[in-house]
Parts: structure tokens; sequence; C-alpha cells
């Protein structure tokens, strides 16, 4: 089954965190907070702005994005927990250093 979002939604998958501290210390699942950076899965084609025009997302499918604790909406999907929401709730997008380096 595949998934379209549609206007300024996205698709997420919810990237785990590591299961060590720096220093080596294992955190057990019962203080796991759900992890707030993801992949981007896929996007819908914008949203219309007062005139009728479409304004492309700034996301796009591949994406690691920063999003708020409680944004989105959880689903299953083939049997993968997922997250749809709106862009406005992505905070960020996190750019690789090798990237960065690149472009400097």
């Amino acid at each position: 089954m595949t998934f379209r979002p549609l206007h300024d939604r996205v698709l997420v998958r919810r990237i785990e965190a590591e299961e060590k501290t720096a220093g080596g210390i294992i955190i057990p699942d019962t203080v796991k907070e759900k992890p707030q950076e993801g992949e981007v899965i896929a996007v819908g084609p914008g949203a219309r702005d007062d005139s009728g025009k479409l304004a492309p997302l700034d996301v796009k499918v591949g994406d690691r994005i920063l999003f708020g604790k409680w944004s989105g909406t959880e689903i299953k999907l083939n049997g993968e927990d997922l997250l749809i929401m709106k862009e406005s709730d992505v905070m960020g997008v996190i750019e690789q250093a090798e990237t960065l380096k690149k472009a400097a």
C-alpha cells in the first residue's frame, strides 16, 4: 500500500535514539522518551495561499527533521509506526556535516 499526503502534510518515520549514553550507560525502555527526530517518507504538493496559488513545501523526501514532542498523528501503515504532520510542525531540517563542508 502506498500513501500520498495531501496539501502541506508530511509523512515521517521516527529515528530511534541511541540505547546508550555517551558514557556507556544503557537507557531502559521505561525512561526513554519518544524521539523527536525523523526521516521524511512522503510529502504533499503544498498549501494554497489566499489567491489559490500552490506554495511548495520546504522539506523533501529523505530529509532528516526535528519536530515537537507532541506533533503529528501516529498511524500504522504496512505494519510500521509512522507520523503524519503539517509542515508547520517541523522545527527544522538536520543537514549532514559533509553537506555543510561542501557548501563552505
